[in-house]
């Protein structure tokens, strides 16, 4: 079993996502520890990267700030390795980002394969550099699922599970993802990028349904869920909430001094999960 698969056997798992590097990459360490110290079951790190598109203005403007600031991938690939090594994190991480920053990485993956257009130099350098400092998994928001395949490759030959998205315009596609999944399903729970959202009107039971149909492999919901009751709403749906927006709002208030905020809320979303 994965890393990524345990961490859903303990109960109903609360994922929060957090842009590494805002403001900065201390801070970004500090929240990971509080993260994990208040119940975080796994932890989704966004690598900065200058045109997300699946994010709201609240990551986004986290994504241009951090960038700013002087973060690249391999900053946060030295952060990553120093929690590992040195601050005791033990839960899952998995890194959300996108397709460029890794057709573009170029420290590992020498000698690999001989893509003519270092794409395949770029794949396997930086599945290789994850599991070097101990990321499990990878999540690709803008690689349809017909295009994974290289991805995939290059992350099963380095030990990565690589994560399948499923949004509600999936429909009759969502068997053949689910199929085919590993590590664990993000499902969408709403149409447009992410944010904090009043109200969720997807039916995510009926898509956990057509999931289970063809798979045990577990499914957390995120895009919109900020509160407690959200978070407990869709995890008794599936088999856990992913929160980032909402977070990156602690951020945004407190600064430097957010990890212990980040934290305390952390806390309140696992409890809800618990309850």
């Amino acid at each position: 079993m994965s890393t990524i698969r345990e961490a859903f056997t303990k109960g109903k798992a609360f994922i929060p996502f957090i842009t590494a590097g805002y403001p900065d990459l201390e801070t970004t360490k500090a929240v990971v520890a509080a993260a994990q110290a208040n119940g975080a079951d796994l932890i989704e790190i966004g690598i900065p990267f200058s045109d997300p598109t699946a994010e709201g203005p609240v990551i986004q403007t986290a994504n241009v700030r951090a960038l700013e600031g002087g973060v690249t991938t391999d900053l946060v690939f030295e952060m990553v390795d120093q929690l590992r090594k040195e601050e005791g994190i033990t839960v899952p991480m998995v890194f959300m980002t996108y397709a460029n920053v890794v057709y573009s990485y170029h420290e590992g993956g020498e000698g690999e394969l001989d893509g003519s257009d270092g794409s395949d130099r770029g794949r396997y350098g930086f599945c290789r550099r994850c599991a070097e400092v101990g990321i499990d998994g990878l999540i690709l928001p803008d690689i349809p699922f017909e295009e994974k395949d290289p991805f995939r490759d290059a992350c099963r030959q380095n030990g990565l599970d690589l994560i399948s998205l499923i949004a509600p315009t999936s429909e009759d596609r969502i068997l053949k993802i689910a199929g085919e999944a590993d590590g664990f399903l993000y499902i969408v729970s709403s149409l447009g990028v992410t944010g904090v959202r009043s109200e969720i009107t997807t039916d995510i039971a009926a898509i956990t349904a057509k999931i289970r149909s063809v798979t045990d492999t577990p499914c957390a919901v995120g895009f919109g869920i900020s509160k407690p009751e959200q978070a407990r709403a869709m995890a008794d749906q599936s088999d856990g909430a992913i929160v980032g927006s909402a977070i990156i709002r602690i951020l945004d208030q407190y600064g430097k001094d957010a990890a212990p905020y980040v934290g305390d809320y952390v806390r309140s979303m696992k409890d809800a999960l618990r309850s």
